[in-house]
């Protein structure tokens, strides 16, 4: 008898459950992830080196440097936050609605599993396809830019944060979503516009001061600042408030998800 499973005869019988469950959600979303590679890890790849192709090579090379450093590096930490992102908002919201389109998630909610296990079983499966997709991108970023991590520890910590806050953010999309076209309302008209205004091209410190003021209210531009300073040392941003906005908003995030699969709205009809 192997180790893990002494280990998990060993637990109470609900822990027991909610661990199987845990791991059956998690392992069910990174086969998923894998078996359909060619539309969830190498489209991100192809755009993030088109946009290294063309705002790094070929604009970067007029605009010269930002904040001391060349343009190129100055966005492939935004380029890499940005892709972070994307896939792990984008992971969750459809795998999540596909489950309730498909009445599977049925299955899930009457299953003797506590609501935490299942929304810790998707947001796993974000984070694992942000992570992979980020680490993908940075393989990229390395042909065309000199960066280097420069503090491992924020580097990882923010990029983790960021990766589950966008999990729960696209669980809670996918609970409110009643078609397809529900899911892709929040990524194109809010997500997409923040995350390019969210300092990923530029340093807010070249906006003017009015504008720079309406950044602050951009969540993103914490995320970004706060991966590039990991990165390259420098933020327009204190990493104390970065922190802060982050972590403030990974709770209260994922407290409305608990509560939302917990009273059932927009699970059960």
């Amino acid at each position: 008898m192997s180790t893990e499973t002494l280990t998990t005869a060993a637990m109470p019988s609900q822990a027991r459950t909610n661990w199987v469950a845990y791991k059956t959600i998690l392992r069910r979303e990174i086969i998923r992830i894998l078996r359909i590679w060619t539309q969830t890890l190498l489209p991100p790849a192809i755009t993030m080196t088109l946009y290294f192709v063309i705002f790094g090579s070929l604009i970067g090379g007029r605009i010269g440097e930002m904040d001391g450093h060349s343009y190129m590096d100055f966005i492939a930490p935004g380029i890499i936050m940005m892709s972070v992102i994307t896939n792990a908002y984008g992971n969750v919201v459809s795998s999540f609605f596909s489950a309730k389109y498909q009445r599977h998630i049925e299955e899930i909610l009457i299953a003797p599993v506590s609501n935490w296990v299942v929304l810790a079983g998707y947001i796993s499966g974000g984070l694992f396809r942000g992570l992979a997709v980020g680490a993908i991108v940075t393989v990229v970023a390395l042909f065309f830019s000199d960066i280097h991590i420069a503090h491992p520890f924020i580097t990882i910590t923010t990029v983790l944060l960021t990766a589950l806050l966008f999990s729960i953010g696209g669980l809670i999309n996918a609970i409110f979503a009643r078609s397809f076209d529900d899911v892709s309302i929040v990524p194109t008209f809010i997500l997409t516009p923040l995350t390019y205004l969210g300092g990923v091209f530029y340093s807010v410190s070249l906006l003017p001061e009015l504008w720079q003021n309406v950044s602050l209210a951009n969540p993103i531009l914490y995320m970004v600042n706060a991966f590039r300073y990991g990165f390259l040392g420098s933020s327009d941003i204190s990493l104390g408030i970065a922190y802060s906005v982050m972590l403030a908003f990974s709770i209260g995030f994922g407290a409305l998800a608990l509560y939302l699969l917990n009273s059932g709205r927009g699970l059960k009809s």
